[in-house]
Parts: C-alpha cells; structure tokens; sequence
C-alpha cells in the first residue's frame, strides 16, 4: 500500500541542517504516524510522501515556505524586563506563552539588553531548510474515527 490520502503512514525520521547537523530524531522512540491530507505534518514532507511504502528510505530537502514558513521580523518585539516579573533571571534561549489579542502564543527569548527584552514568536525553525532522512514503517487504510477527528490515534486508541 502506498501513502495517499485517507492512509496512516509511520515514518522514523533525522531531521538535519543542510550542513547535516542533527537537530532531532525519532530513531530511540516510536515512529512518528499521521492521517495523510491533514496537515499533521509539514506541507512540504506531505508532499514527498505521497506514494512512499513501508520500507522506503529517503532523503527530502524542504524549504522554509514548505515549512515552517520565512522568519517575519513583525513577530520579534521589544518589551520592558518588569514584564517577566516573578523569573529571578531572564536570558536568552527561555521560553514563555505570551497573552496577545490572539491568545497565547509561545515565545522565546533571543537577548536581553539592560531594561528591554527581545522575544521572538516565530518557530524555531521558521526561515531555515530542513533536511529529512526518511524511513517508512507502516501504511494502512485510515479508520473511520481517524477519519473524522482528522488525525492519527495510536494502537488501541480510541477518542
């Protein structure tokens, strides 16, 4: 059976840099499953998996749109240090869930600089190419209730 719409496919993946730094890997836990055609995953590995079967083994390269999108300088801001009230020291590399009109969204520090932190909501890998290395695992048909809660459920599970 091949990966298409309406399948379950599990896949162990490296995920690397284009220098082929690794920056995660699925190869000490479970292989990572998602329903095909609903964005559980990238768009851009969506795509090169649509018709990959159990046992294929490859290599994708995918660009930041494809991705995690560019890294948008509207979502780094400057906001006053008495804001993190409560945190004993603040540096770069912390995370936060920032409250904005939006709801909360997840930030990262990237600098402090005397009285004014810089906080960064893109994704950490928002503007980079992503490398993956790929090794397919299983493809079966979705279930009716993968269906139509729109995503994968593991053995056993039942929403």
């Amino acid at each position: 059976m091949q990966i298409a719409e309406n399948t379950v496919a599990s896949f162990h993946y490296i995920l690397k840099t284009p220098e082929g730094d690794v920056l995660e890997s699925s190869r000490e836990a479970e292989p990572m499953a998602y329903l095909h055609g609903t964005g559980g995953i990238i768009s851009g590995l969506e795509e090169e998996m649509v018709g990959k079967a159990v046992g294929d083994r490859f290599e994708a390269t995918i660009p930041p749109e494809k991705a995690y999108g560019p890294h948008d300088p509207a979502r780094v801001q400057q906001v006053p240090l008495e804001a993190f009230q409560g945190v004993d020291k603040v540096e770069p590399g912390m995370m936060f869930r920032a409250t904005t009109e939006q709801g909360e969204i997840p930030v990262v520090i990237s600098a402090v600089e005397g009285e004014t932190v810089v906080v960064d909501a893109n994704h950490q890998m928002a503007g980079k190419t992503l490398v993956f290395d790929i090794e397919v695992t299983e493809v079966r048909e979705a279930t009716p209730q993968e269906l139509e809660h729109g995503h994968a459920h593991s053995s056993g599970e039942d929403h």
